[in-house]
């Protein structure tokens, strides 16, 4: 299992960012293949230094770094390049619709490649039925997230699914 946490443009300024990321994995014991980090596009328009240091300080730490929400913001192709990112993450508003709208499907279809092209992963967002699931499968798309696996729940109960899940 993988960890995603979202940080925000906010905790990019923290100048204590990276220790207390590695606080948490040290105290915590998480083996630094199953954190994941999700950024979105807006905290790399300002292009500031601090953004470049700690994204190159959490590639060091040997967690995974997503571009999350990717296609709703600027989508500067530059931002894929420039960032040691492993993961693209295509926002939920192209999969919407990715069964009926054929430009949707296109997109999604452009955006996959050319993740795969950059030796990144690429997450769909949003999935919740089985014919985007099929869809997106056909596309080559290599994870996907959504309702159609689950919806949010607390972690008391997450334990017990996936107790029950483990066991069968």
């Amino acid at each position: 299992f993988r960890m995603a946490v979202n940080l925000s443009p906010r905790q990019f300024r923290d100048p204590d960012l990276i220790s207390q990321v590695e606080r948490i994995i040290q105290d915590h014991q998480v083996a630094r293949h199953t954190l994941e980090f999700e950024i979105t596009e807006g905290v790399l328009m300002n292009n500031q230094q601090f953004v470049k240091d700690a994204l190159r300080a959490l590639n060091h730490l040997d967690v995974r770094i997503s571009m999350d929400d990717f296609g709703t913001g600027y989508s500067s192709l530059s931002y894929l390049r420039n960032y040691p990112f492993d993961m693209l993450k295509v926002d939920r508003s192209f999969v919407n619709d990715l069964v009926e709208d054929q430009a949707d499907k296109e997109l999604i279809n452009a955006a996959i490649s050319m993740a795969h092209s950059l030796n990144l992963k690429v997450v769909a967002e949003g999935v919740e039925n089985q014919e985007q699931y099929k869809l997106l499968k056909d596309l080559n798309c290599d994870y996907a997230q959504g309702y159609l696996f689950g919806r949010p729940m607390a972690p008391d109960i997450f334990a017990c699914h996936l107790e029950s899940t483990l066991e069968d």
